[in-house]
């Protein structure tokens, strides 16, 4: 595993953060302590919280109690409820029952990360960032982030009220993202990376083209594909690679980017992704993909 820095903190974060929730548990708890081990073992000191379940803080909590709570990071997403009809809640109230929710069962003493999940324009209110302000005071979160991708997110960067960026990352980016990205790490926020992967052969079908015949019947026939639309094939084609371990080493490979964010439901998907950031890159494979984004972004 490598390391990068952890903004202006002074601290050092894995290049993969593995999220945590209700899919890693889904297998029992035993299996979700496993993964949390195997994951210490590959050398992930990184973790996100999904929500704040009491079961899934409990798990976590459990899993680093072995290790030295100082050396590890953990992410708690706010804003999301948890179980059957949760609700979002940027309230004072609700953020600060959700910290204090796992803080009380993981047993982990501070939350190094407090992640605000895609918040509207009018959606958190100034109580709230002041309820924030006082956890921080308190020691119960050390830094405060916004995640999400769409334009108010650049509202959010402006304000200089967060320590870190959240945002989806992939190979095909918007600009409108590389530019949120470049403004963020000017006012030194810390960029953690998801949704760096989607899979490119999943499209809709093209129209059905019909060629007469007798009696004005025949056959429907598809146009054969074009370059624009298997402009990212090669991403299927790259002997001893799939296609989302590009994607991810794609990703890493920005500088910008404090850590990565993968899910990963068993030890066997987990050890596929955290030996990407030991792997060097096919050569030609950057320029391929660049080339890719130009033939994908002209046909558009």
């Amino acid at each position: 595993m490598r390391y990068r820095p952890f903004g202006a903190t002074g601290t050092a974060v894995s290049s993969i953060t593995l999220s945590f929730g209700d899919a890693a548990l889904a297998r029992g708890r035993k299996a979700g302590l496993e993964l949390i081990y195997s994951a210490l073992e590959a050398g992930v000191n990184t973790f996100r919280l999904e929500t704040a379940d009491p079961v899934a803080a409990e798990v976590l909590g459990e899993a680093l109690s072995y290790v030295d709570r100082a050396l590890v990071c953990v992410i708690l997403t706010l804003g999301v409820g948890y179980g059957r009809g949760a609700d979002r809640d940027f309230s004072a109230e609700g953020m600060t029952g959700a910290i204090d929710r796992a803080l009380h069962f993981s047993g982990l003493g501070w939350v190094d990360l407090a992640l605000l999940q895609e918040p509207g324009q009018h959606e958190l209110p100034q109580a709230s960032l002041q309820a924030l302000k006082t956890m921080r005071a308190t020691d119960r979160i050390k830094l405060l982030g916004v995640a999400g991708g769409g334009e108010v997110m650049d509202a959010y960067v402006s304000t200089g009220a967060f320590d870190v960026l959240a945002t989806p990352l992939d190979i095909n980016v918007d600009w409108r993202i590389r530019n949120r990205i470049r403004s963020a790490r000017e006012q030194d926020m810390a960029i953690f990376a998801y949704d760096y992967f989607h899979d490119r052969r999943h499209r809709a079908p093209d129209e059905p083209i019909f060629k007469k015949g007798l009696f004005g019947l025949g056959k429907a026939k598809r146009p054969p594909d074009t370059p624009q639309k298997d402009a990212f094939g090669f991403l299927y084609r790259t002997q001893g690679w799939t296609a989302e371990a590009i994607c991810l080493g794609y990703v890493l490979s920005d500088p910008s980017v404090s850590s990565v964010i993968v899910r990963a439901d068993d030890p066997e998907r987990l050890a596929i992704l955290t030996a990407v950031p030991e792997r060097d890159m096919p050569p030609g494979l950057a320029a391929q993909i660049e080339m890719a984004r130009v033939v994908a972004n002209a046909a558009a």
